[in-house]
């Protein structure tokens, strides 16, 4: 997975813009308070990283692959950013972050539980965890099915997870998280709306860890 996750970066478009990128800065500083230390989990080019730093918090970068993080070091200069241990561990001390930012990362991760009993780690009692995944609904997820389900579910694509609200929720919950909320993001910047104008194409968790 490592090796993959290499020749993606190092053939990907010089550091483009993130999806959503206006939005899910919003989502991500709305939340975040200055100061706090905010480990960004699969940071890619590391543009995340240099909103945290600009907005005052401390942040840490992880990522799988060194061409990745190349790349954030050069968007984020003098950045903490660092690189996946070999056995999948994060390279962070236990109980040293506040808040963890998982943004279209979970759904690409082979060994999830081992990902979340990571994150579970590194947090401090009362931290939060804050995710984004792919959720395309009942409908689009039908539609899915009868036109391009091949393609779609390709099994040597990089999604190798598609998660529902509750699959979701029970996933979160099932690794010792509480107080998780889980809502569709497509409506104003904290994404917790119930209702929008426009379908939503993502869903967004917040949890915290047991005191």
């Amino acid at each position: 997975m490592r090796r993959q996750y290499e020749d993606f970066w190092a053939d990907a478009p010089q550091d483009p813009e993130p999806w959503a990128w206006e939005r899910r800065r919003s989502l991500l500083l709305g939340e975040v308070g200055a100061g706090e230390r905010v480990l960004d989990l699969g940071c890619g080019a590391g543009r995340f990283v240099a909103a945290l730093r600009g907005a005052g918090a401390e942040a840490v970068g992880v990522e799988l692959a060194e061409a990745a993080l190349e790349r954030a070091r050069r968007n984020a200069p003098g950045a903490d950013v660092r690189l996946v241990e070999p056995d999948g561990s994060l390279p962070l001390d236990h109980a040293s972050i506040d808040f963890v930012w998982c943004s279209e990362v979970l759904e690409h991760v082979a060994d999830t539980a081992h990902l979340l009993l990571e994150v579970r780690r590194v947090l401090r009692p009362g931290g939060r965890l804050l995710v984004t995944v792919p959720y395309h609904g009942r409908v689009k997820a039908a539609l899915i099915a009868l036109t391009r389900f091949d393609t779609h579910f390709d099994p040597l694509g990089q999604h190798l997870r598609f998660y529902t609200r509750s699959s979701l929720t029970a996933t979160l919950r099932g690794s010792g998280f509480e107080a998780v909320r889980v809502s569709p993001w497509g409506g104003p910047p904290h994404g917790r709306a119930r209702t929008s104008p426009k379908p939503a194409s993502r869903s967004v968790a917040v949890s915290d860890v047991a005191v």
